[in-house]
């Protein structure tokens, strides 16, 4: 992995730390909480609040080679959708990723979480929030909640409530944690299960093509090396709380979108099977300000985001050019809802 700068470049700011605050969470009540943050770009410059999955973290790109890559590295540097040249990009741990808060938390919760760390910063007003899955569904609770403080809003894969059948795959993933007292390999086989919504039947059938094979006495399919891989990185890492808790996190998210006046992209992804088209499409038509649609299609689904790096980063760029020019720039789409297509 090469430096976000070169070497003649004047290095990016870099601005990371934590505090103690209380934060009234809508279902537990007040709570001493850490807020964990991380800071980048160039000083001064608008401020653009990057959030992802539940297994995200404040983590969004590394500044140097010897730092372990971000979850969006892809999107971040010299020509991409966030060139820190012009920008600082910000971002946070979940309130209760660490899996020591084991109380219901909303997607409220954490909007509240992040106004709070910006009067921390002393960040009067984000030029956008781009957000993805959860942090989809946090962008829009947050321009529900905190409106006078954003310019824009990017949702990516994320809409005003959880799908019904996606709720049930959670459900399931939940409940094998409880079977699972726990358990590492009950974490491991939870996400495994999460892994499937993630992506395709398509993706799939031209990876995992292959005849199934005896093992001894038991027959493993041609995924079963890639599920036992990504299970167990993520039970390694992440505590059985916090996906508990960021799990139901989803299924009880709830914003009006009437109420969302905040200029509006939105993007989904045609072979989503955990956030369907036809519910991102009512989102676009819902809000309450001016939003675009753009529809995209991807074998990997709700993965997209993190898979398909061009086809987002064309979107990115449409959508947060008013924003690098000036923080304050009318948006101004050529309709109440313009749907693009991406092949």
């Amino acid at each position: 992995m090469s430096s976000l700068s070169s070497p003649s470049s004047e290095p990016p700011c870099f601005l990371e730390g934590e505090f103690k605050t209380t934060l009234n969470l809508q279902q537990a009540g007040a709570q001493q909480l850490r807020l964990r943050y991380r800071m980048v770009g160039k000083a001064g410059a608008p401020v653009f609040a990057v959030l992802g999955g539940i297994s995200a973290s404040r983590h969004v790109a590394a500044l140097h080679s010897d730092e372990a890559e971000g979850w969006w590295q892809v999107q971040v540097g010299r020509g991409k959708s966030f060139d820190l040249t012009q920008c600082r990009v910000l971002s946070f741990d979940w309130v209760g990723r660490d899996g020591t808060l084991d109380a219901p938390i909303s997607t409220a919760d954490q909007a509240d979480a992040l106004a709070v760390l910006l009067d921390h910063l002393d960040i009067s007003r984000l030029a956008a929030i781009v957000g993805s899955s959860y942090g989809a569904m946090v962008g829009l609770a947050f321009a529900e909640r905190h409106a006078r403080l954003l310019d824009r809003l990017v949702v990516i894969s994320g809409a005003d409530r959880a799908d019904p059948y996606a709720a049930a795959w959670r459900a399931l993933q939940r409940r094998v944690l409880e079977l699972g007292r726990d358990g590492p390999e009950a974490v491991a086989l939870a996400r495994q299960f999460a892994m499937l919504s993630y992506r395709t039947p398509e993706e799939f059938a031209a990876r995992f093509g292959a005849e199934p094979t005896w093992c001894g006495d038991r027959l493993r399919c041609a995924a079963e090396d890639y599920l036992d891989a990504a299970g167990n990185r993520f039970a390694a890492v992440f505590s059985p709380i916090a996906f508990r808790r960021l799990s139901e996190s989803i299924d009880q998210h709830r914003v009006d979108a009437a109420r969302i006046t905040v200029p509006t992209t939105v993007i989904a992804i045609e072979q989503d099977r955990l956030v369907p088209l036809d519910d991102l499409r009512r989102l676009a038509r819902t809000l309450g300000g001016p939003a675009r649609l753009h529809i995209l299609r991807s074998i990997f689904g709700h993965d997209a985001f993190l898979k398909e790096p061009e086809q987002i980063a064309a979107v990115l760029t449409q959508a947060l050019a008013p924003a690098f020019a000036t923080a304050h720039t009318a948006f101004n789409p050529l309709s109440p809802v313009a749907q693009g297509v991406a092949a």
